[in-house]
């Protein structure tokens, strides 16, 4: 297919069009979305078929269902209309003054632990600059940056980063947290197979911290006792004032959320304890100018709180 031929064809109102269809199931329901007539809306799309030579979707008495070929187009079409959506929000921002807007996507730990002191620096030297960051599992924060809606992403160390530029973020200590009524509290260490008699009080399924726990008391040959799972650190260290259960966070989440609580910390004696937060991006030399910036002073934040005076 000519490159020229193929561009005429996949302007941005027909991928509105071709998505609007997928989304809303029939052609003319998208086509009073996007405020055509449907004959219009079915001539464009015949128009991209032709031009493409495959079909998209296959018509059937109740609606419209994507092809294979449909498919593949469905997550370009995504990525290019995010792009877009993107383009003009910088612009937005220029206008409105502010020389640079990156999105980021990070973990709960990241997010609570780091990013704030971090964060805060960086807009200090940049103060035209506007970031929007959103929370995500570190498995979806892999995918948001593969997926091009997020310039740069905080993982947890152990989650498969697959083709994504990856580099040191930050290092951190899970801990024990509980009430100081605990049998476990008066312990400077403990190993994790010794809380198993213990209720934990667990964070969501897509965590990290979870994924380890859950695969720490495998390796013991016991079964966590969870009656609980909630969203976040400050609704696990919440249940451990109450008595509910032990909870596992960063320690740093600890000094944070948990000891204005009145809970004890107690340190794991497990390697899997010691853990990594990893910065990623798509493409290095890709990166806009503000986003390069942004990335060079979260690569170097470790290096900084190790060594604060240099």
């Amino acid at each position: 297919m000519a490159l020229s031929n193929l561009l005429r064809r996949l302007d941005l109102t027909t991928l509105q069009l071709f998505l609007s269809i997928y989304e809303e199931g029939t052609l003319t329901r998208a086509a009073a979305r996007e405020a055509i007539a449907v004959s219009a809306a079915s001539k464009r799309l015949l128009e991209l078929e032709q031009a493409i030579g495959v079909t998209l979707f296959v018509r059937k008495a109740r609606g419209m269902d994507l092809t294979p070929a449909g498919e593949t187009l469905l997550t370009h079409a995504r990525r290019m209309l995010l792009s877009v959506e993107k383009i003009g929000l910088e612009l937005a921002e220029h206008a409105q003054g502010v020389r640079g807007y990156v999105r980021m996507v990070a973990n709960l730990s990241a997010i609570v632990e780091f990013l704030p002191e971090d964060l805060r620096a960086f807009i200090q030297l940049h103060e035209q600059v506007k970031l929007d960051l959103e929370e995500r599992p570190s498995g979806s924060v892999v995918k948001g940056v593969e997926d091009s809606w997020a310039d740069i992403g905080i993982c947890s160390g152990d989650v498969d980063t697959r083709d994504l530029h990856s580099e040191l973020y930050r290092r951190d200590q899970l801990v024990l947290v509980m009430r100081d009524d605990h049998p476990l509290a008066h312990r400077s260490r403990v190993e994790f197979a010794e809380t198993l008699d213990s209720d934990h009080v667990g964070l969501h399924a897509d965590s990290s911290i979870n994924t380890r726990t859950h695969l720490a008391s495998h390796a013991a040959g016991r079964s966590l006792k969870m009656p609980i799972h909630v969203p976040g650190f400050d609704a696990v260290c919440r249940m451990a004032q109450v008595g509910m259960g032990l909870g596992v966070i960063p320690y740093d989440v600890y000094l944070a959320i948990g000891r204005p609580l009145g809970l004890v910390s107690v340190a794991l004696d497990d390697d899997w304890a010691q853990r990594e937060l990893k910065i990623v991006v798509r493409d290095v030399k890709g990166l806009s100018p503000v986003t390069q910036a942004l990335f060079d002073h979260l690569r170097t934040a470790e290096a900084r709180a190790v060594q604060p005076n240099k």
